[in-house]
């Protein structure tokens, strides 16, 4: 099963940071057994939805010129309060530190919902294309990258 967790853009500053928001309905599938009497969204999924902010965030200002983005490792992961159904989460993804020539760059994410925090964490990303590990694959980096572009235009509005 494939996750695509944001549901809307709201705002962003390119290389700066993004607003997102995740909205929680009872027709995901985890949460027939996370758990079956208190259905709430899972700790991990939550961080998760921080990574996928960051990575948006990221294809933004770089104007998607990497294929994957992917998490390199998250610390200081704190949890807050349980998300149910019904519930949205703004995610905020704030840029903390890319270095020159380095395929990776540092974020501070957090999630709130009504006003309260669900999930917080520092984390780092890394980024690159499958072609540079394969010449023969640049044709699916291309394919990939069309369609996140196709995606940002829902995550938008656009369509």
């Amino acid at each position: 099963m494939r996750f695509q967790l944001v549901d809307r853009l709201l705002d962003f500053e390119p290389g700066k940071r993004i607003r997102m928001v995740k909205n929680l309905t009872l027709a995901e599938e985890y949460l027939a057994d996370h758990f079956p009497s208190f259905p709430v969204m899972p700790g991990v999924l939550m961080l998760q939805s921080l990574v996928e902010a960051a990575a948006w965030l990221v294809r933004l200002t770089e104007d998607f010129r990497h294929s994957v983005i992917v998490l390199r490792d998250a610390r200081n992961v704190k949890y807050g309060n349980f998300m149910a159904p019904g519930k949205s989460m703004v995610i905020v993804a704030e840029w903390a530190e890319a270095k020159a020539d380095s395929p990776e760059i540092s974020f501070k994410g957090k999630g709130e919902m009504d006003g309260s925090s669900t999930v917080s964490a520092k984390f780092t990303l890394r980024r690159y294309n499958l072609r540079d590990r394969n010449p023969a694959l640049e044709n699916i980096d291309r394919r990939i990258v069309e369609h996140l572009r196709q995606t940002l235009l829902v995550l938008k509005g656009d369509l």
